[in-house]
């Protein structure tokens, strides 16, 4: 069974910063691509940013380029989406999703599993 753990959501002040983690189990990590994905109240799911099996590749929606750093970790199972200068319109849950393949996509369907969402508050 595979499972994504995510943590390291909080509540953090405009201009801020929080590292999310997810945790990838059930599953060869280091042979698909991951995703984090957020969704706002009231507002529909939306991508974020996206990586590769290899690292070498990543997207990121417009919104958070310059501001949020996504990596990964392979020897840990681990993806990462570092969060710098926060602004309240970043608070949302954000999900972590693991590709179907290899290669980094902003598409939802390209998901097939997804964590249970950490939420990220930022004040103002």
């Amino acid at each position: 069974q595979v499972q994504l753990v995510e943590s390291g959501g909080g509540l953090v002040q405009a201009g801020g910063s929080l590292r999310l983690s997810c945790t990838t189990s059930g599953r060869t990590f280091s042979n698909y691509a991951m995703g984090w994905f957020r969704q706002a109240p009231r507002k529909e799911r939306q991508f974020v940013a996206t990586i590769g099996w290899s690292a070498n590749i990543r997207y990121y929606a417009e919104s958070v380029k310059g501001r949020f750093t996504i990596s990964r970790d392979n020897a840990r199972n681990t993806v990462y989406l570092q969060m710098d200068s926060l602004k309240p319109e970043d608070t949302a849950v954000y999900y972590c999703a693991g590709g179907n393949s290899r290669y980094a996509t902003s598409q939802p369907k390209e998901y097939t599993y997804w964590g249970q969402g950490t939420q990220v508050t930022v004040s103002s």
